[in-house]
């Protein structure tokens, strides 16, 4: 600072910080050898906080609000050393400013991918980012461990160690919710909110406060989030047996309407090995069949429903057919004579003349035994 800053120095008599375009956290109000007129206006904006700092120790912290240095209304002034001129001297004091409003939509993200192990998926690599929201709030703490002689400090100056904290964050709070991978896009509030707990005590130890955390999305690489999309597929279509069976049936079905199609899809069949599979996938839904039994009526044998003939004798099976009463010779339907033997299929009745059946021993119509 040259001379003719050291002279202007001595007539101004206004402290105070303009930060309307900047975005400064902490700005230390700038005067030659820091020497402060007795008298001085200070002008404290809303928003900001005024420090002032004597030999590394703070001596006094104003509010928003207009003052004027006087040793009457603000006596912890008096204690400043260097005291020696009388009312209108000049003390020696660093004027910090601090800019108390909230710090809104700060970015967070992982720069590299963040291992977690997951139940289902395994060992999986997935990405975060998400936005947060602070302010200034311990004057002693910001300017102590952080500010220090510097005039300047910033939110660049202290986000890059607050990022780290929050991804470390978002690692241990994944962990200690144990929640799945699959299961993290439901779950962004809870773990915002849980997170936002845990960063608290970090943000404070640092002089801020933490007014709001997000977690706005969790990625994971390309072909695990395939294989989510599969599991997601697989669980919208249910019975994965019937669903294939379904395929195909429909794919038959297609190829029946399309000739041209239906030789080359059996070829893919035949080459792949799916033939096989196709049949007996088909073949395993298919419903059993009862089969109808037929008893012989010569020989009593069981044959299938369908025969026409028994299988051990060679009788006919037709309910209809009619067998001659004296050699059990076959003959046709409602025959009055034996084609075999010639023995007679119908009797009469020697009183009445009524028809008999050739086995009855009476007449069913006179009484009359027969002959």
């Amino acid at each position: 600072m040259g001379l003719f800053d050291k002279i202007a120095g001595q007539f101004i008599d206004i402290i105070e910080w303009n930060e309307q375009y900047s975005d400064e956290l902490v700005h230390r109000f700038e005067r030659y050898e820091h020497e402060i007129k007795i008298g001085a206006q200070l002008i404290v904006r809303p928003g900001q906080k005024a420090v002032f700092v004597n030999e590394g120790q703070i001596a006094d912290v104003f509010s928003s609000g207009k003052y004027t240095l006087e040793t009457q209304n603000i006596p912890i002034l008096s204690t400043l050393k260097g005291w020696k001129y009388g009312f209108n001297s000049p003390f020696k004091a660093e004027v910090y400013f601090l800019n108390l409003t909230e710090q809104l939509d700060r970015k967070w993200g992982t720069a590299t991918p963040v291992i977690l192990r997951d139940a289902d998926l395994g060992m999986v690599r997935v990405r975060a980012h998400g936005n947060f929201s602070y302010k200034v709030s311990s004057d002693s703490e910001m300017l102590s461990r952080l500010v220090g002689a510097r005039h300047s400090f910033g939110p660049e100056d202290i986000e890059g160690q607050l990022k780290s904290k929050l991804v470390s964050s978002f690692s241990d709070s994944i962990a200690e919710l144990n929640i799945a991978v699959l299961d993290l896009q439901a779950q962004y509030d809870e773990i915002s909110e849980f997170m936002a707990q845990k960063l608290s005590t970090v943000f404070s130890d640092f002089g801020l406060t933490l007014l709001g955390f997000v977690l706005e999305n969790v990625t994971v690489p390309e072909d695990v989030e395939k294989a989510m999309d599969q599991r997601a597929s697989m669980g919208a279509v249910g019975d994965l047996n019937k669903f294939s069976q379904f395929q195909a049936a429909q794919a038959l079905e297609d190829a029946a309407n399309n000739p041209g199609m239906a030789g080359n899809m059996m070829g893919m069949m035949v080459g792949g090995g799916l033939a096989g599979n196709m049949g007996n996938v088909l073949h395993h839904e298919e419903p059993s069949v009862q089969v109808p039994i037929m008893i012989c009526p010569k020989c009593s044998a069981e044959n299938a429903g369908s025969a026409k003939f028994c299988g051990e004798c060679g009788h006919s099976m037709s309910p209809e057919n009619e067998f001659c009463i004296k050699c059990n010779a076959e003959i046709a339907p409602k025959s009055k004579f034996c084609s075999a033997c010639g023995a007679p299929q119908q009797a009469k009745c020697s009183e009445c003349g009524a028809d008999m059946t050739p086995n009855s021993k009476f007449c069913g119509e006179c009484g009359k035994k027969s002959n």
